[in-house]
């Protein structure tokens, strides 16, 4: 006999998987922006005069304020309602995509791509709580939300550089900005009717935190940039990482001692959170450098035009979609979370060092495809669970907390990564234009050096992150358990 006092779950919203649409797009299209300019950025340096060195920064304005920012959108998240936050984020995007694009000088586009990386910062939090929102109380149809959602990041990656290419080739490298105005007018239409509305919550918003994590990212992004070219023996450049360092510990005590944080010193307490975060930020480092100079060896070295050079990366794209979609859910179910991710950034890893031995004179078939297919798989293993430890947090009250905080590992680990890979490139000639040799050898230490971020992921992971039990597991992979 039923108990009809027992608590009866709520009714699913009508609209969800059109909502869910919106929210993997939202994901696709913020991952994108920091993709999508890959191939345009041979152009972009030619017509705004950013040097070989410097024109990392095209893609890190984005990330360090993405990354740096996220916190804050995922506690304003949780404050003013996640569907106000969306709202407000792409209209934030749409605003940096149009002075990016209209950019005459190179401090014009960082701006852009500065307040790009903002917006960013609003929507991905909100969108991850969202879905929380709209699924969370449903396991099953949880897994599935999780997958599209999972899928859309790596996918909005590669998939981004084909679209570049496509752009830069047959219309010009602003709109690769450009394109995004009418996707967020299109979003803003649709979500007043799909999305669900969260009352506001009392609280107040720690600016200066945001003000100091954001700060102690960039500052410690540029010090490792400027690193080749002041010397990694410099005083200069320790001075520079130890005064970002110094932001960063600076933001930990001014958490520490607030009565409404930014961020919660205490969320770290939840099993596997800083395991999986720390598998997301390793991932990030890898993962980004790969295709940052995979697309600067297939266009200077091979000599590919922009859109053969964003079409050779569509098996990957395919790859991860197929993985992440159809595959990894059923593993993460069979085996659990922590097998996944370590055998994940293995792979990651191994794919990376198959990369390393690229030739000047080499192909697409044989240098590029079998190894960036790897590298796709392993990528595809690795981030669905990471990301499902990372939010399975024991409060839902903190979700916009535990998302702002995994998008966060991932965009920092993107920007250090890149900045640290691109320093490795340049000390062993990426920066010697039209010689290919040079150049090829200095993608090829950027890809060892990649490889060795994954595997330390996978060997940080392994030593962090425990088995959980069947029940853990089932909340990971969104499997209704029968345990308890």
């Amino acid at each position: 006999m039923s108990d009809l006092n027992a608590p009866t779950a709520p009714a699913p919203a009508p609209r969800r998987w059109t909502a869910l649409a919106l929210i993997a797009l939202a994901q696709f299209v913020v991952i994108m922006d920091t993709s999508i300019i890959g191939v345009a950025l041979p152009e972009i340096q030619r017509d705004l005069g950013f040097s070989q060195e410097n024109l990392s920064w095209v893609f890190n304005a984005y990330v360090v304020a993405f990354g740096g920012l996220l916190l804050l959108g995922g506690r304003l998240s949780d404050l003013f309602g996640a569907k106000r936050l969306f709202v407000a984020g792409w209209v934030v995007l749409a605003v940096g995509s149009a002075v990016a694009g209209l950019a005459g000088e190179a401090w014009t586009e960082l701006v852009g791509r500065a307040v790009q990386g903002a917006g960013s910062a609003l929507i991905a939090p909100a969108a991850l709580t969202l879905l929380m929102t709209l699924f969370g109380g449903r396991p099953q149809e949880l897994t599935k939300a999780f997958a599209l959602y999972g899928a859309a990041a790596p996918a909005g990656g590669t998939a981004g550089v084909f679209l570049g290419g496509l752009i830069t080739q047959y219309a010009s490298w602003q709109w690769v900005f450009w394109i995004n105005i009418p996707v967020a007018l299109g979003v803003l239409l649709v979500t007043p009717g799909v999305m669900p509305a969260a009352a506001a919550r009392r609280g107040s918003v720690d600016w200066l935190g945001a003000v100091t994590v954001t700060l102690g990212l960039a500052v410690t992004v540029y010090g490792v940039v400027r690193a080749p070219e002041t010397g990694w023996g410099s005083a200069d450049t320790w001075l520079v990482l130890a005064g970002g360092l110094l932001l960063i510990g600076a933001f930990v005590a001014i958490q520490a001692r607030r009565r409404a944080p930014l961020m919660r010193l205490g969320i770290w307490r939840s099993p596997g959170l800083a395991g999986a975060n720390l598998a997301q930020l390793l991932m990030a480092a890898a993962w980004i450098p790969m295709w940052f100079f995979l697309n600067l060896y297939l266009q200077q070295v091979l000599g590919l035009e922009a859109f053969a050079s964003g079409a050779a990366l569509l098996p990957m794209t395919a790859a991860i979609m197929l993985m992440m979609i159809v595959l990894a859910p059923r593993l993460i179910a069979r085996f659990g979370p922590k097998p996944l991710i370590v055998t994940g950034l293995l792979a990651l890893a191994a794919g990376m060092v198959w990369l390393s031995f690229v030739r000047p004179d080499g192909s697409f078939v044989v240098d590029v495809l079998p190894a960036s297919l790897l590298a796709a798989v392993g990528m595809s293993l690795a981030f669905i669970p990471s990301l499902g430890t990372a939010l399975a947090i024991p409060d839902p009250a903190e979700g916009g907390l535990a998302s702002g905080i995994v998008n966060t590992s991932y965009q920092v680990g993107s920007a250090l990564g890149l900045a640290a890979m691109t320093a490795v490139a340049a000390a062993n000639g990426a920066g010697e234009l039209g010689n290919p040799q040079a150049l090829t050898d200095g993608f090829s230490a950027a890809f060892l050096g990649a490889a060795a971020l994954a595997l330390a992921g996978a060997l940080a992971s392994a030593l962090t992150l425990r088995t959980p039990d069947r029940a853990a597991a089932a909340r990971v992979a969104g499997e209704p358990s029968s345990v308890g």
